[in-house]
């Protein structure tokens, strides 16, 4: 059974049962929704999204451009892999570094 989640994103169409899956599990979502590039896959259950975005320098009266890189969960049902453009949203905080959790896979 698939649990609405809120946001305006496809379901996926795996079943899990990971706990911190924002559709199969008990996590809520809240605040943002970003998207961004993932970069690194490496650890388990969790992946590195680099997002860029432009700044505004108001002493050199133009935009410059910045990235960040977000840690996120991984839910198994979703699996993004390196390379994958992802929709993530903001959770309670899983882990030191983790307060994001993947929505959606391009």
């Amino acid at each position: 059974m698939v649990r609405d989640i809120g946001l305006d994103v496809a379901a996926p169409e795996n079943e899990c049962s990971d706990a911190n899956c924002p559709f199969h599990g008990t996590l809520p979502v809240r605040g943002q929704l970003l998207e961004g590039r993932v970069i690194s896959s490496k650890m388990e259950k969790t992946v590195v999204v680099q997002r860029e975005f432009t700044k505004w320098v108001p002493k050199y009266v133009r935009h410059e451009r910045r990235r960040s890189k977000i840690h996120a969960h991984n839910p198994p049902c979703i699996d993004a892999k390196e390379g994958d453009v992802v929709k993530i949203a903001e959770c309670r905080p899983l882990s030191k570094t983790k307060s994001f959790v993947v929505v959606e896979k391009r």
